[in-house]
C-alpha cells in the first residue's frame, strides 16, 4: 500500500482534510470519531457489481492455496506466480494471474453459518440473519440510497437474486431479474424489453392508460399499500424500458466491438460479466451476477478445473480489463464472494464440504488499493491466522466505497430502528 501515515496513525491526506474542516467548526477528535463511524465519506464509486459464487467456492483451490499443508488438505492443484510479486493463486486461473494488479484478495474471512441459505443471506446483506427480521441486500440499499436512471432499474440481477432481496424495505427496491444469462453476440430477450408475440406498442399504450385511469379513480389507495405501490413502480419501469432505445442498447451484447467481446469467453457467466459492464456504462448503480455450481462435496478437483475455474477466469479477467478500458474501473466497485469456503481436509469422495470458518473475497475498482492481499488464514487454511475479517466488515467496506453511510438507521414498517450494517467496520487496509 502507498498510504503515508503520521505517527498518530492519521494519513497525510487526511490531515489536510482536517485542516480544511476546521474552518467549518469540526475539531480533530470530532473528525476522527465521525470518520470512523462512516459519517464523513468520499464517494469513489458510482456503481457496484456483486459477483455471487453460490454454493461456496473452495478457498484452498483458488485464491488461498496451501502448498505446504498436509496431503490430506492441500489438494491436487499447484499455485502459480502472478503479475504482482509475492501473490500466488491457482494454476487454473491464468488470466486472473495476469491482472492481479487490478484487484485485491481478502483472506481469513470467517463466520459460523454453514447452511447455504443463511450464508447467502449473510454475505448478501452484511448482517448475520436473525429470525425476527429480514435484512435488505446490497442492491436494495443502493437502489434506495442512490436511485438510478429513469429508463433502467437501479438494481439488476443476472439471472436472478433469491432470498427475499428487499427485506423490510419493500418491493419497490427489489431487483429487476433478467431471468436468463446472455448469449455471446446477441441481444437479450429480457422481460420489459422483449414483448409477448402479437403484443404491439399500441396494446402496451392502452394497458398503461388503463393503469393511469385506475390511479385517478382510486386516488391514494396504492400509496397506502407498499406492495401495490412497489408493483406499480415495477410496471412503470418496465413500460419505460420497453420504449427506451438506450435500455435496449444496454442489453445488446452485439453492440460491443470485437476488441471488447474477445476478452470474454462464450459461457453464460463470462457473458454476464460483459453485460454488467454495459449496464454500469448505461447508469445502473448496482448489478448482481450469480454463478453457481460451487457446492463440490464430491469430485471437487475435476469440477473446478474443467468447468468452474476456467469460466470464472474468463469472466472476471474480462470484467476487470473491460471496466478499465471503458474508463469505469475507478468509478465501479467489484465485490466477489461466495457464502463460505470449503473444508481444508478433503473428504472420502474427493470433495470438500461446507466451511464458513475460512473463505476468500475479491475487491476491485473505486477506492480499492489493488494488487495486494489483505488478511491471512493459518498454515492449513482452517481459520484466520491473526485477524478475523467478517462479512459485516466486507459490507461496510462496499458501502463506504459507494459513499453510503453503513451506520445509517432505517425503520421497518412497524417502526423498529435498524442500521444498514448492524456490526462491522470498514477494512481500511483495502482502501487506496
Amino acid at each position: 500500500m502507498n498510504n503515508n501515515y503520521y505517527c498518530d496513525g492519521i494519513e497525510r491526506r487526511d490531515f489536510i482534510k482536517v485542516g480544511a474542516l476546521a474552518g467549518l467548526g469540526v475539531s480533530l477528535p470530532q473528525w476522527i470519531s465521525q470518520s470512523q463511524a462512516g459519517e464523513i465519506k468520499e464517494r469513489k464509486s458510482k456503481a457496484a457489481i456483486f459477483v455471487r459464487l453460490t454454493g461456496g467456492p473452495s478457498h484452498m483451490d483458488t485464491f488461498d492455496m496451501k502448498p505446504n499443508a498436509p496431503s490430506t488438505h492441500k489438494g491436487e492443484f499447484n499455485e502459480i506466480s502472478t503479475k504482482v510479486p509475492g501473490i500466488k493463486i491457482s494454476e487454473h486461473l491464468p488470466k486472473l494471474a495476469k491482472c492481479t494488479d487490478k484487484f485485491a484478495i481478502v483472506r481469513g474471512i470467517s463466520h459460523s453459518l454453514a447452511a447455504h441459505q443463511l450464508g447467502q443471506q449473510y454475505l448478501a446483506s452484511g448482517n448475520r440473519p436473525i429470525a425476527s427480521l429480514q435484512y435488505p441486500t446490497y442492491g436494495s440499499v443502493v437502489a434506495k440510497e442512490l436511485g438510478g436512471p429513469e429508463e433502467l432499474p437501479p438494481f439488476i440481477a443476472i439471472p436472478n437474486q433469491n432470498n427475499n432481496p428487499t427485506g423490510f424495505l419493500g418491493v419497490e427496491y427489489g431487483p429487476f431479474d433478467t431471468g436468463a444469462t446472455p448469449q455471446k453476440g446477441r441481444p437479450m430477450r429480457v422481460r420489459g424489453l422483449a414483448s409477448t408475440p402479437g403484443l404491439s406498442l399500441d396494446d402496451i399504450e392502452r394497458k398503461q392508460n388503463l393503469i393511469s385511469r385506475y390511479d385517478k379513480r382510486f386516488g391514494s389507495l396504492k400509496y397506502e399499500d407498499k406492495i401495490l405501490a412497489g408493483m406499480d413502480e415495477f410496471s412503470r419501469k418496465a413500460y419505460l424500458m420497453m420504449r427506451s432505445p438506450a435500455a435496449k442498447k444496454a442489453f445488446d451484447l452485439a453492440k460491443e466491438p470485437n476488441s471488447i467481446g474477445n476478452l470474454f469467453g462464450a459461457g453464460g457467466f463470462s457473458q454476464s460479466c460483459l453485460l454488467s459492464t454495459r449496464l454500469v456504462e448505461a447508469g445502473v448503480p448496482f448489478v448482481t451476477i450469480s454463478y453457481g455450481g460451487w457446492d463440490t462435496h464430491q469430485d471437487n478437483f475435476n469440477k473446478l478445473k474443467d468447468v468452474n475455474l476456467p469460466e470464472l477466469d474468463d469472466g472476471l479477467a474480462g470484467l476487470f480489463q473491460t471496466l478499465e478500458l471503458k474508463g469505469l474501473l475507478e468509478s465501479t466497485t467489484v465485490f466477489v464472494s461466495g457464502e463460505f469456503g470449503r473444508t481444508p481436509k478433503i473428504n472420502a469422495r474427493g470433495g470438500r464440504d461446507h466451511y464458513p470458518r475460512a473463505m476468500f473475497s475479491l475487491f476491485a475498482g473505486g477506492g480499492i488499493d489493488a494488487g495486494q492481499v489483505v488478511g491471512e488464514s493459518d498454515k492449513n487454511g482452517e481459520g484466520p491466522k491473526d485477524w478475523k475479517i467478517t462479512p459485516d466488515d466486507l459490507a461496510a467496506t462496499l458501502y463506504y466505497t459507494l459513499g453510503i453511510d453503513y451506520k445509517k438507521e432505517y425503520h421497518t414498517p412497524t417502526g423498529r430502528p435498524v442500521m444498514i450494517v448492524r456490526d462491522g467496520s470498514v477494512i481500511r487496509e483495502l482502501l487506496s
